[in-house]
């Protein structure tokens, strides 16, 4: 519309299916009185390549505009950028103006999962569109109009609507007037009650839901920010107001970003960028309500936006996104979903603190083994030399100075397999045994298949493998590893490590129950939301202790970043 108002042209489209010879080509207009489409020079032609190849598949719009181009933030280039993360299947050209070509490549073959239309909720039903469908109704009952028209609405329910709003059941939708088609939106909202208690109605379904999927999100991130560390999460479907809604976040930290400057904040409303009125934005205002400090980053007073090398990217998926006015620039309060996305923030800044933690232990770890490794074989084949005695074994003293658990864990892509290696490897630089449980975050949820898991294990909860150790003695070690398979390349490069036991590992974090739990509850309650209803609770039995997967290294004695000393 923009484009025919400023120019009087219209928008030419071209879009070609694979497996088709020929592209549709057609020019799209408006029609501003009727407010309807207009098409003309409809066609089919043969779409060629720059380089003179048939055009496999794909979409083209081409439209002339009076505008400004500008750079920054609030830009064509930005918006383009924010697309391409939250679309990773889509590859994006832009020229700009001044000739410069910017390119987004796509990072995954799959497509986002097709969704399933729904009905509207009772709950989220305005007097304007119930009058509307009452009146183009054809149904020759009310409880059929109520089944038939709406989700959530049982035959019970249907029954106990009508009562409530003092109708009969037999009416017809068409001939209810205006007192009655508020009275029944009155039933719809609780005000009007059935024995003293609003009339119970099923949740919405939640298979009309678009997210993007933590690891779609992790690529799309990874394609366009350098960075060293990347979180994503994928909350359950909720419901709120009639309207079922999902809350993704992501956050990146590290790499090229300035470290004095407020983080990024990348929004999005249903895979649509949002640019404008940051301020007055309900998934701004859920970040800044989170005390970033305690997660690594600067925070004045604990309010507003952090500040930082990060991004932080939070996306709403919902049927009916409540935005503050026409323009969509930004979406309106809502206690329900901001308290949605502000777990979201918390989960994601406590994986944040645990990354900054293990770094940080990890870089004083190898200084004081490199350390040691240097100073003492050094002075023993010295003070052998003196003595004329042999080099001592050194395992015992490097053990008793070390005094710490190790965890080294390493995630790679095997080309020839196509598979992610993992492997885990605890070392036993103390005075005593020790024994662990071990448990490793995987991709069960993007559906990886766990392959060559030779040590056995079980699963704690959805994308969570525990692996119970024998005890490790001092100087030895023990070596976890499994493939991945069914993952493209990139799709999972970093594996968390937890542990249950007494003494600190450093590489792995203390398993969080609470954390354990929440997963579950996340797993129940998407379970419930695609049955349509509550999941009986099933208390799973403990696994048997597993069989002892120590090697012991061939001199006894190991370093910490690979090799025999």
């Amino acid at each position: 519309m923009y484009c025919q108002l400023t120019t009087g042209k219209t928008t030419h489209v071209r879009s070609k299916i694979a497996g088709e010879p020929t592209a549709a080509v057609v020019d799209i207009g408006l029609d501003t009185r009727k407010n309807k489409a207009t098409k003309q020079n409809q066609g089919r032609e043969i779409w060629y390549n720059e380089d003179g190849t048939a055009k496999e598949h794909g979409t083209e719009v081409t439209a002339q505009m009076k505008a400004k181009y500008q750079k920054g933030r609030q830009s064509v280039w930005q918006y383009l950028r924010m697309t391409s993360i939250v679309n990773p299947h889509a590859e994006i050209t832009f020229t700009d103006p001044e000739g410069e070509v910017h390119h987004w490549p796509r990072v995954t073959e799959r497509l986002p999962t097709k969704v399933e239309g729904i009905k509207p909720h009772p709950h989220g039903i305005e007097l304007g569109q119930l009058q509307r469908m009452a009146s183009e109704s054809t149904d020759s009952r009310l409880t059929v109009f109520l089944r038939m028209n709406f989700s959530g609405v049982s035959a019970r329910a249907s029954k106990e609507l009508c009562l409530a709003a003092g109708i009969e059941e037999k009416t017809k939708p068409k001939s209810m007037n205006a007192d009655q088609i508020r009275a029944l939106l009155e039933a719809f909202q609780g005000e009007r009650m059935m024995n003293g208690k609003p009339v119970k109605l099923l949740n919405p379904p939640t298979n009309c839901l678009s997210p993007i999927e933590e690891m779609l999100i992790k690529k799309g991130l990874s394609k366009t920010i350098d960075s060293r560390f990347i979180s994503t999460l994928t909350r359950a479907p909720a419901v709120t107001q009639g309207n079922p809604y999902q809350v993704e976040v992501g956050l990146i930290f590290g790499g090229n970003m300035p470290a004095d400057k407020p983080v990024e904040i990348l929004r999005f409303a249903n895979r649509v960028p949002l640019m404008y009125q940051q301020g007055g934005c309900l998934l701004t205002k859920a970040i800044e309500s989170v005390d970033w400090r305690q997660y690594g980053l600067e925070q004045p007073g604990a309010k507003g936006v952090p500040k930082g090398p990060a991004a932080i990217l939070v996306h709403l998926a919902s049927t009916n996104v409540q935005f503050t006015s026409e323009a969509k620039e930004a979406l309106a309060d809502n206690g329900e979903v901001i308290e949605e996305a502000r777990k979201a923030m918390l989960e994601m800044g406590r994986g944040l603190r645990k990354h900054l933690e293990k770094k940080k232990k990890m870089a004083k770890t190898k200084e004081k083994f490199e350390l040691i490794n240097d100073i003492l074989p050094a002075i023993a084949e010295k003070s052998a030399q003196i003595l004329g005695k042999p080099i001592p074994d050194l395992a015992g003293s490097i053990t008793k100075i070390m005094s710490a658990v190790i965890s080294e864990t390493s995630t790679t892509w095997n080309k020839e397999t196509k598979q992610t290696d993992v492997s885990i490897t605890l070392f036993n630089y103390t005075s005593r045994s020790r024994a662990y449980t071990m448990l490793a975050t995987w991709p069960e949820k993007e559906g990886a298949e766990m392959l060559n898991n030779d040590t056995g294990g079980r699963k704690e909860a959805t994308g969570v493998w525990a692996w119970k150790l024998a005890a490790l003695e001092p100087g030895e070690k023990a070596v976890i590893s499994y493939s991945l398979a069914n993952l493209e390349r990139g799709d999972w490069t970093e594996t968390d490590i937890f542990f249950r036991g007494s003494q600190d590992v450093i590489g792995a974090s203390k398993m969080d129950e609470k954390f354990l739990e929440e997963i579950r509850r996340q797993e129940k309650a998407l379970k419930e939301a695609e049955q349509g209803g509550p999941e009986e609770e099933v208390i799973e039995e403990p696994g048997e202790p597993l069989g002892e997967p120590k090697v012991a290294p061939p001199s006894g004695q190991t370093t910490l970043f690979g090799g025999d000393v």
